[in-house]
């Protein structure tokens, strides 16, 4: 059982996850209304017992608190992100909820305790990959590359990828078809387009869409950085 809920706004995803009705269940994350999730707890009959948390933005820990009142859960993170209440997860570690055995995977980059979850053929992947794109960062382009490339990209291709934001994917198809993972297999070449980023003189590397409608950028700025960021705010030359 994988249940969705989306923020209308953030267009940021909280999900509902177990292994059967009448089973124990887990939310991973909560920046989006709630009600829905707290409704198919009924329809289902589960018995929520931990919220997992991918990383500390906002928009992905706004409704701990609400949660935490409806529910006696164990809040779980990783330790570098410091989420309130929450017990230090590792890379590596495995949750029993029921019959669902949970593995967090450490995807550091866009935040540096970002996490994975990865269930019975489920990857909930947050802000780290999503469809067509990837997670956005000024200072850690290589923790994002290894995160996808050496992490999530070994998971099996038919794994389902439940991002952070918006519509679920999969490994398979992000690995043919995600415009930053060809690129990083040498699919496909760098781009040399010019740019402009903060009023600087850069490259454009990758343009993909991104779930926000504005894009998502690889550009490498003129010290020979590269940075990933919302393509609001490449000026195209």
């Amino acid at each position: 059982i994988v249940e969705r809920s989306m923020h209308p706004e953030w267009l940021s995803n909280a999900y509902l996850v177990a292994a059967a009705p009448g089973a124990p269940a887990a939310f991973v994350d909560s920046g989006a209304p709630l009600e829905p999730l707290i409704a198919a707890v009924g329809k289902h009959d589960l018995r929520p017992t931990h919220l997992l948390t991918t990383h500390g933005d906002h928009d992905h820990v706004a409704g701990h608190e609400q949660l935490l009142h409806e529910f006696d859960l164990d809040v779980l993170a990783h330790p570098a992100d410091r989420v309130e209440a929450a017990t230090d997860l590792e890379h590596g570690t495995v949750i029993e909820i029921g019959d669902l055995r949970i593995e967090a995977l450490h995807t550091p980059g866009h935040s540096p305790g970002h996490l994975a979850f990865v269930a019975d053929g489920a990857c909930f992947t947050a802000d780290v990959l999503f469809r067509d794109s990837v997670g956005g960062t000024r200072d850690a382009f290589d923790q994002v590359r290894s995160s996808v490339m050496d992490v999530l990209m070994q998971l099996p291709p038919e794994t389902v990828v439940y991002p952070g934001h918006t519509d679920e994917t999969t490994i398979g198809r992000e690995w043919e078809e995600n415009p930053f993972v060809r690129v990083w297999r040498g699919l496909e070449p760098e781009g040399q387009e010019k740019c402009r980023v903060g009023g600087e003189e850069a490259t454009l590397v990758v343009w993909s869409p991104d779930y926000d409608g504005k894009g998502k950028a690889w550009v490498r700025l003129a010290d020979g950085r590269d940075v990933i960021i919302g393509g609001s705010s490449v000026e195209r030359l």
